[in-house]
């Protein structure tokens, strides 16, 4: 199978589409993010380790979104270069199916599972 015989229009618009809505999920956590501000007089203290703890999650999968959104404009720069369903490790073409699963993925199952034996051996 060839990269011409992938629809590069559909996991484009695909991508395009992951990247509005991540870029929608950035703005609602950066908000939720940002410093806690709690009258000590009226909160009580529960509610203020329930207000730390929200900013701290909300900080925590802003970083994952950040990352997200860094794949999937490397998957769109990937289509635009040629690269894309080829693996960045073996060149070798990206099974249609994985791809659909995840449209971001940079690698074959082959060499995905390489990589997870080798970084659970470090």
């Amino acid at each position: 199978m060839t990269n011409k015989e992938i629809d590069l229009e559909h996991f484009k618009t695909e991508l395009q589409k992951l990247a509005t809505e991540t870029e929608l999920l950035i703005t609602r956590l950066s908000e939720a993010s940002q410093t806690v501000k709690l009258d000590q007089n009226s909160v009580g203290r529960l509610s203020r380790i329930d207000a730390l703890q929200a900013q701290a999650m909300a900080i925590a999968s802003l970083g994952r979104q950040k990352k997200k959104l860094d794949k999937i404009h490397d998957a769109l720069n990937r289509i635009d270069s040629g690269q894309y369903s080829y693996c960045c490790e073996c060149e070798e073409q990206i099974a249609i199916a994985r791809l659909e699963l995840n449209p971001m993925v940079q690698t074959c199952i082959t060499c995905a599972q390489k990589l997870e034996l080798f970084n659970k051996s470090i």
